[in-house]
């Protein structure tokens, strides 16, 4: 267990770190390429798009071969998303690679790949814990990596940080075999086909539940940490109190998604992510309500790092309590593309929308209500174990 917790917590601290900081390269890259933040946010909002949809088939051939193959695969786009990122010179080829290239490494080698691996090889008891310390990982990495690529950035340019990034993300690749399993993960003595597996989860109505909760989830903290880099510019801070704010949202994150998966072992799940929700929308209303200055974005980010992806490990502990493991990456990618839906519309809509109106006071307050709708979806979901018929005898 100790192995696939080490190497776990290392991917998704690499995977996550690296594009955690990806609001950075916003206004160096648009300035330079002369192209609107719309064009930006665009291939960022694809990037999270095709890593939804990507997610569910990466957890098919994970539950199916093994996590090992598919970190490879995911290593190796991620690498070469990064550089052709820097070479890119139009929208076009910057969608390309910095939407569907990245969207599709990150579907490789982020949580529901790893969440698989872990669920197969952690007792119940201790899973959602398990899973709190995987989360944790991915905090810390966002807390570590956004001040060195913003010393990249500002050492080497904006290109040859990229370059930087990808030769780090190769590193994925060695940390794969701390999580090769001795069997293939789909050889399991269970009947159900993944057909099955996916028709029982999606006619369950608290998997549906689970699915809109996170759709706002995905919303909320892409918004967050693509825009509010240019947001506090806009409004006259220095770079370094984005540098800082984005910084302080991955060290608190390691507090929170820690004990939201410690928690998890104690309180109904859905408890723990209504209240997320809502404590959400209240620190976004009172950042709002009160003056702008480095302080509140400080305090703002400290508060919003504890919620940040504290949503993960009970959501995908839930998952796990009511179907099992066995399909446990497919049904974890299921869940995390409705994430990724609101993390297109939450990217697009705030470079769209500032285009539009010259701020991003609507996307806030649409992140607000949005908070709100998704505590009161995830009271209704029911934990336990779900009735199957029992097999048939021989």
């Amino acid at each position: 267990m100790a192995q696939v917790l080490i190497c776990g917590a290392m991917i998704v601290t690499l995977s996550m770190g690296i594009r955690h900081g990806f609001g950075l390269w916003l206004q160096p890259i648009t300035m330079e390429r002369g192209w609107t933040r719309e064009t930006f946010a665009f291939a960022i909002a694809v990037q999270n798009l095709v890593w939804g949809l990507a997610g569910p088939f990466a957890g098919m051939l994970a539950d199916r071969f093994g996590a090992f193959r598919v970190l490879l695969a995911g290593s190796l786009l991620y690498a070469l998303g990064l550089v052709l990122m820097a070479l890119s010179t139009s929208g076009l080829a910057f969608t390309g690679s910095a939407g569907v290239l990245l969207g599709m490494a990150q579907a490789g080698s982020t949580y529901a790949v790893v969440y698989g691996v872990i669920g197969r090889n952690v007792a119940p008891e201790k899973r959602s814990w398990a899973m709190g310390v995987a989360a944790a990982a991915g905090s810390f990495g966002q807390f570590l990596m956004v001040p060195v690529e913003n010393w990249l950035i500002g050492g080497l340019g904006w290109q040859n940080a990229l370059f930087v990034l990808g030769c780090l993300a190769l590193a994925i690749m060695p940390l794969a075999f701390g999580l090769k399993e001795p069997k293939a993960a789909g050889t399991s003595a269970s009947s159900q086909s993944i057909g099955q597996a996916v028709r029982e989860a999606f006619s369950y109505p608290s998997f549906r539940l689970l699915m809109a909760g996170y759709f706002v989830c995905g919303f909320q903290v892409v918004f967050i940490g693509v825009h509010m880099p240019s947001y506090l510019r806009d409004h006259g801070l220095p770079p370094q109190v984005a540098t800082y704010a984005l910084a302080l949202i991955g060290l608190f994150n390691v507090f929170g998604t820690y004990a939201a998966g410690s928690l998890g072992q104690r309180l109904p799940k859905r408890y723990i992510l209504s209240a997320i929700y809502l404590l959400r929308s209240v620190a976004i209303v009172t950042f709002l309500a009160l003056p702008l200055t480095p302080m509140s974005v400080y305090v703002f980010s400290a508060v919003m790092g504890v919620l940040w992806l504290s949503t993960v490990p009970p959501t995908n502990a839930v998952v796990a309590q009511i179907f099992g493991v066995q399909y446990l990456s497919m049904l974890g990618g299921f869940v995390f593309l409705s994430h990724q839906v609101g993390s297109f519309l939450g990217v697009w809509l705030g470079g769209k929308l500032y285009d539009t109106t010259g701020s991003y006071d609507v996307v806030w307050w649409i992140a607000v209500a949005l908070g709100v709708a998704a505590a009161l979806v995830n009271l209704p979901v029911r934990e336990g174990a779900i009735a199957r018929p029992a097999p048939a005898a021989a």
